[in-house]
């Protein structure tokens, strides 16, 4: 559910007496900012891009995702007083990639640009970056930390410099992306080449830039410019520790062409680290000589369930992630809808197991049986979008 909030821009009026109001400049402009906890930073944002981009007709839209600091209202009162805000509050789902995705489909320009509210990214670049576009130089022009003259300073986290480096080179050997600065999230673009590749990218995650970029295979003029990345001022970062995965399954599903989908990739990660568990728990159940074999795969294959969906909802259906009673319900809807996987599960093992006694074969037999079952009834009757 998207919840929008655009107050009409006062008219242009002649002087009185002179007839018909003046019309408009048309859209050159409009700047993408996607929001989560930033309160304290869109009315700093705001008057630095008021500041950087004038004489230049423009539009700020800020996607915010039902922050719990009230993000979306800050924003609404900026956009009482300036037609040039724009307020696009999502109840219900999270994600970078998603909210950037509606949030350059709701605006107006010809031209877009996307940037972090944190104050990290160089605002003072925009001008330069439009005129590339508009001058016919670039279709996409990114803000780089890695070439010359930029800077990844305000990266004071190691953690964040190093998952920002590892990623960087691995998307660069696997995908063959040949820009500086692919997991930079400051960026502009033409919206009609934005528009053609829309239809194949993914909502999940945090890497639209390189989402973009590995989807157009290479066909974007693409220029990079040189920005010292700030230090972060307010707000919470967006990075965690599920951000990396969500890389890896972006990058798997470029890898197939997008014939698997990010979030079918993600699932099978987490079955895979279910698979672990399984195994694991089968194991010292049969060790420690408290259940039949039957018994004990049964008993692994529900604690393998119970992790998976956990890890799911952390994960895979982050956007839909189910909380308080919800979570419980969903629990419970996990556990009836998979049974049907479940008792395959059981009976394919214990078959193998009954005929080789291999406890391994049986027990990996048996788990890979439910995956694609759990996968497609989970999202229609555990994570359906309400």
């Amino acid at each position: 559910m998207i919840e929008s909030a655009t107050p009409a821009a006062p008219a242009a009026h002649s002087p009185a007496g002179a007839g018909a109001p003046r019309p408009q400049r048309a859209l050159q402009l409009s700047v993408i900012i996607p929001t989560f906890n930033e309160r304290g930073n869109v009315a700093v944002l705001f008057r630095r891009l008021q500041t950087t981009l004038a004489g230049i007709a423009w539009e700020v839209v800020f996607v915010d995702d039902n922050s719990p600091d009230g993000t979306w209202q800050a924003v609404r009162e900026l956009a009482a007083g300036d037609g040039r805000v724009r307020c696009l509050r999502r109840i219900g789902r999270r994600g970078l990639s998603g909210a950037c995705i509606e949030g350059i489909l709701a605006s107006s320009a010809p031209v877009v640009a996307v940037m972090d509210a944190d104050l990290q990214h160089d605002e003072t670049q925009l001008p330069r970056m439009l005129k590339l576009i508009e001058d016919g130089a670039a279709e996409l022009v990114v803000g780089s930390r890695y070439v010359e003259g930029g800077s990844a300073h305000g990266l004071a986290d190691k953690r964040r410099v190093g998952f920002s480096v590892a990623a960087t080179m691995m998307a660069k050997k696997l995908l063959g992306v040949a820009i500086a600065d692919p997991m930079s999230g400051f960026f502009m673009i033409r919206r009609d080449c934005f528009e053609d590749l829309a239809p194949s990218l993914s909502i999940q995650g945090f890497k639209i830039l390189l989402d973009i970029v590995a989807t157009g295979h290479g066909r974007l003029r693409t220029v990079e410019v040189p920005f010292k990345f700030g230090a972060r001022q307010h707000g919470e970062s967006k990075l965690d520790s599920m951000v990396a995965m969500d890389f890896f399954g972006l990058v798997l599903a470029k890898l197939t062409r997008d014939l698997v989908s990010l979030r079918f990739l993600l699932f099978a990660l987490v079955g895979g680290f279910g698979l672990i568990v399984h195994m694991l728990t089968l194991d010292l159940l049969l060790v420690a000589g408290v259940a039949s074999f039957a018994t004990a795969q049964t008993v692994a294959a529900l604690v393998a369930m119970t992790s998976n969906f956990l890890l799911n909802n952390a994960l895979t259906y982050r956007d839909q992630r189910l909380k308080a009673f919800a979570l419980l319900r969903g629990l419970l809807v996990f556990y009836i809808v998979c049974a049907v996987g479940l008792l395959a599960n059981v009976g394919v093992a214990f078959s193998i197991y009954d005929q080789e006694q291999n406890w391994w074969l049986a027990g990996v037999s048996g788990a890979l049986m439910g995956v694609v079952w759990n996968y497609a009834v989970s999202s229609l009757f555990v994570w359906r979008r309400r």
